[in-house]
């Protein structure tokens, strides 16, 4: 088998068989094929796409490129729940230990994050002592007896994922839908979940920035997912604005635990239902929807996900008190206000932009070596359709660094008040198949 002739059947539209995408994907993993080829297939495949069958094939090819995490020795459905990400997206921080309050395990694997704000892991790390090096053997011990633990993402997770990305990045073929969804669902697969559920975003915030191309990719997803054994489903959910108010680690984590005592944003905790629900049907703990729904608030109301969210951070040696008392998380010196200059209502925000203007503070990374600052970020006191009054806060800067002029200003360029607006759709779709 030779890497010249499978470029060749690629560029003409041809199905790649499973034997010569495992030989692609372990040659260029191992080093056998060279950079220059693996670049012509990705092109080849970004102009010619691949079916179902050629993405399941591709996805696993790429499982099985490094180790894959077993948590059989973890009792139950093990559910897991991926965002394609966002603009003060909290969810995770939520989600985790309300599915685990009813009896769900919540196995997670995070990362560092990349962009206006930190990772999961970098959120969770706003909490004092804080960690998620764990042993496999204390993750899964952790799992089983309070059903939730978040661990670090491995070295040798998924290697041939991350060739293949780095090299998407450098030659133009990062938007090519089976490539994207392969990555992600590689990821999904090697960290061992039953079950899968996907909250692919779409607006200005969004990879996806149209609701077509983010419905292609939550198809793809799902098939891979259904095709190679994992139960998958997809939400389809909006980023034209930022998710919640909070924009920052520290804030971030503050919101999430509003969000569990039922206090949270009205789009966040929406959609932490909406993606919880899907979870615990999937972990066949309730048999419909509307069931689902019910035990999650129930949850909330009762103080049981809050409880569950102490136990995780306590289990992982983090500072339980800051639950209680969040003034003890990382603060910024400074609150400054940005107010609005009309009146009216607020007619647009552009969600990426706002993320780039919290990044400015330090709040995210734009590069990988970058040292995050957990205390600053912004919090919005306004979100799309709301009234505005001249002199209203749109958003409150929390910052270590008194001059905020190019944060402000890129504030301003990015929100819109006009004399109407109206309130986004938040779930644009619900994909099974």
């Amino acid at each position: 088998m030779r890497m010249v002739d499978l470029i060749s059947k690629k560029r003409d539209g041809h199905e790649l068989t499973t034997e010569e995408i495992s030989f692609f994907i372990d040659g260029y993993t191992n080093g056998t094929i060279p950079d220059y080829q693996a670049s012509a297939m990705a092109m080849a495949i970004y102009f010619k796409d691949m079916n179902d069958r050629e993405r399941a094939d591709l996805t696993r090819s790429m499982v099985n490129s490094g180790e894959t995490i077993d948590l059989s020795a973890i009792e139950g459905i093990k559910v897991d729940k991926h965002s394609t990400g966002g603009v003060g997206d909290t969810t995770t921080l939520v989600l985790a230990p309300l599915v685990a309050s009813l009896g769900i395990p919540v196995a997670k694997m995070s990362g560092r994050g990349l962009g206006h704000t930190g990772g999961t892991i970098d959120k969770l790390e706003s909490i004092s002592g804080f960690h998620v090096e764990l042993t496999k053997e204390k993750f899964i011990d952790l799992v089983n007896r309070d059903k939730v633990a978040v661990i670090g993402q491995s070295g040798n997770l998924t290697p041939a994922d991350k060739k293949l990305y780095a090299l998407r990045d450098v030659t133009g073929t990062v938007n090519s839908i089976p490539l994207i969804a392969s990555s992600i669902m590689s990821k999904k697969i090697a960290a061992g979940a039953d079950a899968i559920v996907l909250d692919v975003k779409t607006g200005a915030g969004a990879f996806m920035k149209t609701e077509e191309d983010a419905e292609n990719l939550a198809h793809a997803m799902v098939q891979i997912g259904n095709h190679v054994g994992r139960k998958t489903m997809a939400i389809i959910s909006d980023m034209s604005q930022p998710l919640g108010f909070a924009i920052g680690n520290a804030l971030e984590v503050q919101e999430a635990i509003d969000t569990l005592k039922g206090e949270g944003p009205d789009d966040l905790t929406e959609l932490v239902l909406t993606l919880g629900s899907q979870m615990v049907v999937l972990a066949q703990k309730a048999s419909t929807l509307e069931e689902a729904r019910t035990k999650l608030q129930e949850s909330i109301k009762s103080g049981k996900a809050l409880a569950k969210f102490k136990d995780f951070i306590k289990n992982q040696g983090g500072d339980v008190s800051v639950v209680d008392h969040p003034e003890k998380l990382p603060q910024a010196k400074y609150k400054i206000e940005v107010r609005a200059k009309e009146s009216g209502f607020v007619a647009k925000m552009v969600a990426d932009e706002i993320g780039i203007a919290a990044m400015l503070l330090g709040a995210g990374r734009a590069a990988k070596d970058d040292v995050i600052d957990l205390a600053v970020g912004l919090m919005l006191r306004k979100k799309v359709g709301d009234p505005v009054t001249k002199g209203d806060s749109l958003v409150t800067i929390y910052t270590n660094c008194e001059d905020v002029d190019a944060v402000k200003t890129k504030i301003y360029e990015n929100i819109f008040i006009a004399s109407e607006a109206q309130k986004p759709v938040l779930i644009h779709k619900i994909i099974i198949e």
